[in-house]
């Protein structure tokens, strides 16, 4: 019974989940941190402008996500750091040029070029005020003020050359650091929460907030030049774009990036914008209000987005939810282990879900869509267990006496009086699906969660907003048009 539904949500989950951009696309990853917005939009703009169909997959996560999608080929390409490619993805102690660095990229069908012209590398920071009263200029010196309080970034304290390393380097009794979001960790300075933190040395705000950088007087940090890491043949299929990257080479400084990362983290301009700039050569203007940033050029498509992944895996859910609760109302055998299997999946949150499913279905709408559906098949499932088992047992059997077939008791009337609640289950699925697809930002399937990604990158409220209005008001929408189709089904003179 159950065998034509389980076929129907997997197409539907399939077909939802095939690539928007086509396989002739240029995808540019970037990971979730200013910087690497900026680079990336850069490059998808100027791959575009070089007549190349390009599009930026943003925020898709720490190093070892985004370069795992760029050896699956989920990306073409994406900005990285020749220390992280040396330490983090090749597991090299050594420094590595670029030469090094490509002939061990080289057999995972990878190289990096483009070097974009500087260097923007890890410190640890203070208030320049607290380093200054507690005589501190090295990072040899924490050693001497074990009370400090350090919040460092999540991705800093696995690295080995984060906070590993270091704090076997440098032989700091600091414990237990506190874990903090990158784009958060400076105002967490500034408000005392933490008195130290890891930074990027072309972070804006290390002016703005008056941070001292402290010296790496024992040399711990490599060095991390900006290039392109890409997949080997890119050159060969789109070598318009390559052309313009390889424009790019050299001509981007210190100064100069750290005022890109400051037009978006000071002046709240969007990364796109940015990049616009920096490419037309011109200044930019000031940044969005909040009805500006709603009402963004990316709106439709976001709201498209945000909308298939809904209904996608919704509709997939139904066509896989019901049925089981059908077979959960006629088999008590089957009942408990079928609620308590989709209990179990509500269970788990949703970014440790993504994070289980991305090696297995890469990045993109895949993963997002398979979580959604499997967040949604519990108030499907329990609902209509529920409704069917609320069915008097003496409708049905009446309904048989009358010479109906039990598949025609089951149309005409079980599900009938069942559908109210099996509808207000649906609805639970897909009013909650409308928060949690927000998520699939982080994975790269779109959606207004691209927007709060962004946000919580730049510490930006009105971002933020921009991303969480819409998916609010979207959940509101579909709430009302269920109530509506409830009231449809509601019996006559029930009120």
């Amino acid at each position: 019974m159950t065998a034509l539904p389980a076929r129907l949500a997997c197409l539907l989950l399939a077909l939802a989940a095939l690539p928007a951009g086509g396989a002739d696309a240029l995808r540019v990853g970037s990971k979730r941190f200013t910087e690497s917005y900026v680079l990336a939009e850069l490059l998808a703009q100027s791959a575009a402008r070089a007549g190349s169909r390009a599009e930026h997959r943003p925020g898709l996560g720490n190093t070892a996500i985004v370069f795992a999608a760029l050896a699956r080929g989920d990306i073409d390409a994406y900005p990285e750091y020749t220390g992280t490619i040396a330490r983090e993805i090749l597991k090299e102690p050594a420094p590595l040029d670029l030469a090094a660095i490509n002939r061990r990229l080289a057999p995972l069908g990878l190289a990096a070029s483009v070097p974009l012209g500087f260097s923007n590398g890890y410190a640890l920071g203070m208030r320049e005020a607290d380093a200054a009263r507690r005589g501190i200029a090295r990072v040899s010196d924490l050693a001497r003020h074990p009370d400090l309080r350090l919040g460092l970034s999540h991705e800093f304290l696995r690295r080995e050359d984060g906070w590993p390393g270091l704090e076997s380097a440098y032989a700091l009794p600091q414990a237990s650091p506190r874990g903090l979001d990158h784009g958060l960790a400076y105002e967490a300075l500034a408000a005392g929460e933490v008195d130290a933190i890891d930074l990027y040395t072309t972070d804006a705000k290390i002016a703005r907030h008056a941070i001292r950088v402290l010296a790496d007087d024992r040399a711990f940090f490599p060095r991390y030049d900006a290039v392109v890491l890409h997949r080997l043949d890119l050159p060969a299929r789109h070598p318009g774009a390559f052309a313009a990257w390889k424009a790019l080479e050299g001509r981007i400084d210190e100064r100069a990036m750290t005022a890109l990362n400051a037009r978006a983290e000071l002046d709240r301009v969007p990364f796109e914008a940015v990049a616009r700039e920096y490419l037309e050569g011109r200044a930019g203007g000031a940044s969005r209000g909040l009805w500006a940033a709603v009402f963004a050029p990316d709106f439709a498509r976001l709201a498209a987005e945000h909308a298939a992944l809904v209904f996608a895996s919704l509709a997939a859910a139904v066509a896989l939810g019901v049925p089981l609760g059908l077979v959960a109302a006629r088999v008590r055998a089957f009942a408990q282990p079928v609620l308590a299997l989709a209990g179990i999946v509500q269970t788990i949150p949703s970014l440790a879900l993504l994070a289980l499913l991305v090696p297995l279905m890469g990045i993109g709408a895949g993963p997002a869509l398979a979580a959604l559906f499997l967040y949604a098949l519990l108030p499907i499932v329990r609902n209509t267990h529920a409704g069917l088992s609320g069915v008097a047992r003496g409708l049905r059997d009446a309904a048989l006496a009358l010479g109906l077939t039990s598949r025609q008791a089951l149309l005409r009337v079980e599900l009938p009086i069942a559908a109210p609640v099996i509808l207000a289950g649906v609805k639970t699925a897909a009013v909650v699906n409308v928060g949690t697809a927000t998520i699939a930002a982080f994975v790269g399937a779109g959606g207004f969660g691209e927007r709060i990604a962004q946000g919580l990158a730049v510490n930006d409220a009105t971002q933020l907003a921009a991303g969480a209005l819409p998916a609010a008001a979207l959940a509101l929408a579909v709430h009302a048009l269920f109530e509506i189709a409830e009231r449809a089904l509601r019996p006559p003179g029930r009120p």
